[in-house]
């Protein structure tokens, strides 16, 4: 035993290994990327930019696994989307760039607060049904004084700060149908996200039902396994969207028929509707396998290019290929997530983990399809990367969840390891 045990230790410093090379490869990628637009700048405010998104790069990911046990690499991964982010914002606008360089770092903080209250997560069980009133409070807000943007009224606006309590209400609806599920309450959990998803018909903020909607059937199939549950979500899910679609322009839904259109026939609708797609497409067809370079591209007539079509922006400078890798630390980031939810020994830890890797994924498969035509476009964003303080803060919960069960079950997941590791040996 104590021989698998170094060998399991030699493994993980292995690993460790390897993911501080990829850290050292992801610094100087975002250093060389700020470094290029210091040199077309050449102001002290880039420079300035251009030591501090790496400097917060290393502290973050050197500094969070000796306090926590937590996932390095899906640590770097995450921060390296941040930093993407902030990098390509900037190029578009340094004002934006620099706001999303603070979001960035508050929300490391907001994960790291997230990550000490789920360690603890025992000593907050009584507030568990409290949560659920309040993420319903949060939702009645902008229906009862919301601010309108892009056809949807999801917005909060308090003097120049402006918030989205929708993207807040992610993880409190991650967090309370988990609950809900591991007590076996379904029920419950119905009619707590069917009152989500009224209020966000009410915003008209359909983009984000269809995220609440599918994560909590899919939390709902994991928790219970029930094929028929699954299916009937599926079929009920369709019939409203036919349903829906004939009553558009009745019930206030505008600007989803126009969305409908530019996904049906974007080239037949170019001046109008399917401006947006057909600029996103031509986009990533003109940077090619390779891209234009970072500053060099031609792709600033995208529309919101800064939030809902960020991902053709950055194909039209780094190329497809780099896009194909993004798509990959994606699907990295859902794997790290869904094998921290498969290694808990406790119902609720297992389905809090899976039900945010789930958010995270459903929500890039959504914009990134979007963005290629393969889906309407929903109005949601591109986690850690897109413009918008409130989109980052949630997704960084959503990963602060994952890592705080992953240290709740530390033990677990090692001896998982362990018995691998003599598994490998054996064989």
């Amino acid at each position: 035993m104590r021989k698998n045990k170094k060998r399991l230790n030699k493994k993980r410093i292995n690993n460790n290994s390897l993911v501080d090379k990829l850290a050292f490869i992801i610094v100087l990628f975002i250093f060389s990327g700020f470094a290029m637009l210091t040199l077309k700048n050449m102001d002290m405010q880039t420079l300035i930019i251009t030591i501090a998104v790496p400097l917060i790069f290393l502290m973050s990911t050197t500094l969070i696994p000796k306090i926590f046990f937590a996932d390095k690499l899906l640590l770097s991964l995450v921060n390296f989307l941040c930093s993407l982010g902030v990098l390509v914002l900037y190029r578009m606008d340094p004002a934006k760039g620099i706001n999303h360089a603070i979001n960035y770092v508050v929300g490391l903080i907001a994960m790291v607060a997230i990550m000490l209250v789920v360690k603890n997560l025992s000593r907050f069980r009584k507030l568990f049904p409290i949560i659920g009133l309040f993420s319903l409070a949060m939702l009645a807000l902008p229906v009862v004084a919301g601010k309108e943007i892009g056809g949807a009224k999801a917005w909060i606006q308090i003097g120049s700060i402006g918030f989205q309590p929708s993207e807040v209400v992610k993880i409190m609806l991650v967090v309370a149908n988990a609950y809900f599920l591991s007590k076996k309450k379904i029920f419950y959990s119905m009619a707590f996200t069917g009152m989500c998803l009224l209020l966000l018909v009410f915003q008209r903020d359909l983009g984000t039902a269809l995220l609440y909607y599918v994560v909590t059937l899919i939390m709902m199939f994991v928790a219970s396994g029930n094929w028929t549950l699954l299916a009937g979500g599926v079929i009920g899910a369709g019939a409203v969207a036919v349903l829906g679609y004939s009553l558009l322009k009745r019930i206030g839904f505008a600007h989803l028929e126009r969305r409908l259109l530019a996904w049906l026939n974007p080239w037949g609708n170019y001046r109008d509707a399917g401006y947006q797609t057909v600029q996103s497409l031509l986009a990533i067809v003109n940077g090619g396998a390779f891209g234009l370079g970072l500053g060099a591209g031609n792709a600033s007539q995208i529309p919101v290019k800064e939030t809902d079509f960020i991902f053709p922006f950055i194909l039209n400078e780094f190329g497809m290929i780099f896009g194909v890798c993004l798509v990959i630390i994606y699907i990295i980031i859902f794997l790290r997530g869904i094998a921290v939810a498969m290694r808990c020994n406790h119902r609720m830890h297992s389905l809090m983990a899976a039900g945010c890797s789930f958010f995270i994924a459903f929500q890039t498969f959504v914009i990134i399809g979007g963005n290629i035509n393969m889906l309407p476009i929903t109005g949601v964003t591109l986690p850690f990367v897109s413009y918008g303080g409130t989109s980052l803060l949630s997704s960084m919960g959503m990963v602060g969840v994952i890592q705080g069960i992953a240290s709740i079950n530390k033990r677990h997941i090692m001896q998982d390891e362990l018995l691998a590791d003599i598994g490998e040996g054996l064989a």
